[in-house]
């Protein structure tokens, strides 16, 4: 092999031993692998997209290319609709989605901590947490009406019922032992529920605030389809109405980049508080 070719080799070998050990079950890789696949695999999709679309294969109606949909999100965003539609659908999630954990954070950690509040809640969230929100989406218009009120229910059904039973394993995952230790240093039950047992469990608590995010997207997604003057949902409906393809897709898209971009933020958000739990 000529000398010059080895430092390319030394730089493909490590790359590549890292992508083999991506592949095996429960292995490792750097943040650098990870990216790089994950763009990979848009790239990927995107390259697809534009192939199927460039030769007509299917219909614009159907599915337009994405050059069609950037630049009819451009001119939304030009004359202002999809930052109002951003702007309704993220005030909704944040009012309707903080109220839900404050108290699904609450019970959890009752029901988590102490028996007698199992036994006397978690039947009854058990009960309710497998009843369709859909079903919930006429009766919370004829309780609240169609203004935000009735939005920030429907995330609230939604995401409290699971939330509280996810925060109950989150407390309950944390050793005996600690409570013992507790004890032991003349902590009361109290003091060693707020001291010890909740700050262990809150890696496991932000993993859950996480991924429950994401049933709140679609909830308040679904109750914009149904009763809604503004918002993600409302403007998916219109342009399902007036065979906007092009608007529909592109809002889904700029749900989906919502949704990716919030989801990455929490993970290094884990990873810089709770660094020490991996």
């Amino acid at each position: 092999m000529p000398p010059e070719s080895k430092p390319f080799e030394s730089l493909r070998r490590p790359f590549g031993k890292r992508l083999k050990n991506a592949f095996s079950m429960q292995g490792t890789s750097s943040r650098t692998t990870y990216v790089v696949i994950a763009a990979c695999t848009f790239a990927l999709l995107l390259i697809g997209w534009i192939v199927v679309t460039g030769h007509d294969w299917v219909m614009p109606i159907f599915l337009p290319s994405p050059a069609s949909i950037l630049v009819r999100l451009a001119t939304l965003a030009e004359d202002g609709t999809l930052w109002s539609d951003v702007s309704s659908s993220l005030y909704r999630i944040m009012v309707g989605f903080l109220c839900a954990f404050i108290g699904a954070l609450a019970v959890g950690i009752l029901i988590g901590a102490y028996r007698f509040w199992e036994a006397a809640l978690e039947p009854l969230i058990d009960f309710v947490r497998y009843m369709p929100v859909v079903a919930f989406v006429p009766l919370t218009i004829l309780w609240t009406g169609t203004g935000d009120a009735q939005k920030f229910l429907i995330i609230w059904i939604g995401t409290f019922f699971q939330q509280a039973l996810m925060f109950k394993d989150n407390i309950k995952r944390v050793p005996r032992d600690y409570a013992s230790l507790g004890r032991t240093l003349g902590l009361s039950g109290r003091q060693v529920l707020l001291r010890i047992v909740v700050p262990s469990a809150l890696p496991d608590i932000w993993d859950t605030l996480r991924i429950s995010l994401g049933w709140a997207w679609t909830w308040v997604v679904l109750a914009e389809l149904v009763a809604a003057d503004s918002g993600i949902g409302y403007r998916i409906t219109v342009a399902q109405r007036y065979f906007q393809t092009d608007t529909a897709i592109g809002y889904i898209l700029v749900l989906g980049i919502l949704g990716l971009v919030t989801d990455q933020t929490m993970k290094a958000v884990h990873r810089k508080l709770f660094g020490y739990a991996r």
